[in-house]
């Protein structure tokens, strides 16, 4: 007779720091946090494109949901993935700015957004050609050189943030107001607050709380107007190519076709920056993974009239200060863009947070880095919030 006794395995965590699967509220809550991150972020390129292009209003509108509702499935592309598409890393996906000037310079030479999509198209399929080049490059990011990636980002947000801090808009007449940049102050004010007060739930979500205690100050002071909310369609899916087909034009196509190698090594960047965040690997194959998800997402954008996609950096530096690793919690923030974008009238409630609240997300603090799990000795470095 065997008298020996069963063992149960030894529960573990998972196997990478990215695989944690939190409680769905925590998920979805952390998730909508890094909505609101960025939301400002992928709002302004359809509005300067679409403005350029003399569209109007609800052709605008229709621009920025469909942005939404793209870069929500690209963002559950690059978390979840799938075999050869996806670092599985906690990376929000969105329209690139890097590329709206090139875009507004092809509206204005004449071919109009049908030349842009076009032009899009093309030199993304490109770029997910040349991806196993610049997975190549990962021997070249020494410590130092990430180090420097996570401080540049930092900074080159600041700009940003103080536009936004200042009301968003120079021609607003309460541009730069002591209003304006006592509201923003405020709720940069509640967020070091909350993220400081010693509960660990308080402190993770202290920037998704602070917008929200922000929005309630604003419209308490008339600084925030909710009033057009329930003015449009409440359900719209994006119409495939709303605008008419794409052309193909070869001055525009060249000119695209920098601004996607400008968004290759980007994006590389952010993967091996997020990479040290988390404390995870990441090799040459995980960023391949990662820039020909980047690239066929950009590729399929403009059959829903949207544009070029890239990691959004603000949203690394969100990770960096909340700790939350999960890419679970991100591709809830995915799902979350997805329903934006067929739900104009959620979109609508969004959009109607004060510029000012919105500059929070867009500063910065210090974070010590390389992170505490990747075992070196710490240097300080701006990390975006």
């Amino acid at each position: 007779m065997n008298t020996k006794k069963k063992t149960r395995p030894a529960e573990s965590g998972p196997a990478r720091p990215e695989d944690q699967r939190l409680s769905i509220g925590s998920t979805f809550a952390y998730g909508f946090q890094h909505v609101l991150t960025m939301y400002g972020g992928i709002i302004a390129p359809p509005l300067i494109i679409g403005a350029a292009a003399g569209m109007s209003s609800q052709d605008i509108g229709l621009l920025i949901a469909a942005c939404l509702f793209v870069g929500g499935l690209a963002t559950i592309l690059q978390t979840i993935g799938i075999p050869f598409f996806g670092s599985q890393l906690p990376l929000v996906q969105g329209v690139s700015f890097a590329g709206v000037s090139t875009m507004v310079a092809i509206v204005h030479g004449g071919g109009g957004i049908q030349a842009v999509f076009g032009s899009v198209i093309v030199a993304s399929l490109i770029g997910l050609a040349i991806t196993p080049l610049f997975s190549k490059i990962i021997k070249f990011f020494p410590p130092v050189v990430t180090g420097t990636v996570i401080t540049t980002i930092g900074l080159t947000l600041m700009p940003v943030a103080a536009n936004w801090a200042m009301g968003g808009n120079s021609a607003a007449p309460n541009y730069g107001s002591m209003a304006n940049i006592g509201l923003a102050a405020a709720t940069m004010g509640i967020v070091l607050l909350l993220s400081k007060i010693g509960n660990a739930a308080i402190s993770r979500l202290s920037i998704l709380l602070a917008m929200a205690i922000g929005t309630v100050i604003a419209l308490a002071t008339g600084m925030a107007d909710f009033s057009k909310v329930g003015q449009g369609p409440i359900v719209a899916f994006p119409t495939p190519f709303a605008f008419g087909a794409p052309t193909f034009e070869i001055a525009s196509i060249v000119s695209m076709l920098i601004v996607i190698l400008v968004t290759l090594t980007e994006t590389s960047a952010d993967i091996i920056a997020v990479g040290e965040i988390v404390g995870t690997k990441v090799d040459s194959k995980r960023i391949g993974n990662g820039l020909r998800a980047d690239m066929l997402s950009s590729a399929v954008s403009p059959l829903f009239n949207s544009f070029t996609q890239s990691a959004f950096a603000q949203n690394v530096g969100l990770v960096a200060i909340t700790g939350i690793k999960s890419r679970f919690v991100v591709s809830a923030g995915g799902l979350i863009l997805v329903v934006l974008g067929v739900l104009p009238v959620l979109g609508r409630v969004v959009a109607a947070v004060p510029t000012p609240v919105l500059a929070a997300p867009a500063s910065y603090s210090l974070e010590p880095w390389p992170p505490a799990a990747s075992g070196r000795s710490p240097r300080w470095s701006i990390a975006t919030t």
